[in-house]
């Protein structure tokens, strides 16, 4: 299972970033799929996932900005995060599991999201 995770940057508030996340090694639709991020000192933090039947789901605090979206055939998992603000500074990760059930867990809006495989993470700065 490998994840290479792109897109990161330095932006200013209100500004936009593309995260992807290629990946290899298993089925994309098998199982959920999702990010989490982590800033420092704080807990890592679930940010959106999409489940085997495509449902998507948010954590309130991204919930109208960011958009998770996959590509199957491709293997890659994508976030859109628009109007971005100094507190979505963070390391992105994406994650995920290859059987019915993961080790690790998130609540991610209505979803519990359990993953066991994450990639380097990617940085994401919000400032001016």
């Amino acid at each position: 299972v490998q994840f290479v995770e792109s897109g990161g940057g330095l932006v200013e508030p209100g500004g936009s970033l593309r995260l992807s996340c290629a990946t290899s090694g298993f089925n994309l639709g098998d199982y959920g799929i999702g990010w989490f991020r982590q800033a420092p000192g704080k807990e890592r933090e679930g940010v959106s996932c999409i489940d085997s039947d495509g449902n998507t789901y948010y954590t309130d605090s991204v919930q109208g900005r960011f958009t998770i979206s996959k590509d199957n055939a491709k293997n890659t998992l994508y976030l859109q995060m628009n109007s971005l603000k100094p507190e979505d500074t963070a390391v992105y990760y994406c994650a995920t599991r290859t059987k019915k059930y993961g080790r690790a867990t998130l609540i991610i809006g209505a979803e519990i999201f359990e993953y066991d495989y994450w990639g380097q993470g990617t940085q994401v700065t919000v400032s001016t």
